[in-house]
């Protein structure tokens, strides 16, 4: 973890899938806005199952990049305890992983990887809203959301992926997402959901 000398409150879709736009729904799962077109290079260009798969996978990326920049704008808050501080770092840690991974199967299929954007568009970011952080819980509740947004969002494009190994893929970093999303909501104090079928709903 790099260190900043920022304060808590001044730091922490559309797929275009073969050509088609997806749901309303899958925009949301996304994040609830259309700042994942500006991560997107493919416009519309072959319609192709590798093109397709490669215009989903970066958009996957991005929101791998916005949760390992969230998770760094919490290490450098100075509010977290040492305890959670290692749960972010483990589950930050996770995120690279992800964002590898992605990283490898986009070139793989013969995409370009979408870079990461400066940290500066991330705390600006009002999706992040990093200046109504000012407290641990505050830095934990908005990995919760994120972590929430991003299961559920790789459960939505399952579907829609062309290359069922990639589908396989997207469950698997589902799972991972779902498991953060367990242990933050524990920590919190909070019920964790009663229902099944409680992820991609």
């Amino acid at each position: 973890m790099t260190t900043s000398n920022r304060t808590a409150p001044q730091s922490r879709r559309s797929f275009l899938g073969g050509g088609a736009v997806l749901s309303a729904t899958a925009i949301a799962l996304l994040g609830g806005s259309r700042e994942s077109l500006a991560y997107n290079p493919f416009r519309r260009r072959k319609n192709n199952k590798e093109q397709g798969d490669v215009a989903i996978l970066n958009v996957a990326l991005g929101l791998e990049h916005e949760g390992i920049a969230a998770y760094q704008i919490g290490a450098e808050s100075g509010l977290l305890s040492k305890a959670v501080m290692d749960v972010a770092v483990g589950f930050q840690s996770q995120h690279k992983a992800h964002r590898d991974a992605l990283i490898a199967t986009i070139q793989k299929l013969g995409g370009k990887p979408i870079p990461a954007l400066p940290m500066e568009d991330y705390l600006k970011s009002a999706k992040l809203n990093v200046p109504s952080i000012k407290s641990a819980k505050d830095v934990v509740k908005l990995a919760q959301r994120l972590e929430l947004g991003a299961a559920n969002a790789y459960i939505g494009v399952i579907p829609a992926l062309k290359d069922k190994e990639l589908g396989k893929v997207a469950a698997r970093l589902a799972s991972d997402e779902a498991m953060h999303y367990t242990a933050l909501t524990q920590a919190l104090g909070e019920t964790l959901p009663a229902g099944a079928l409680t992820f991609g709903a």
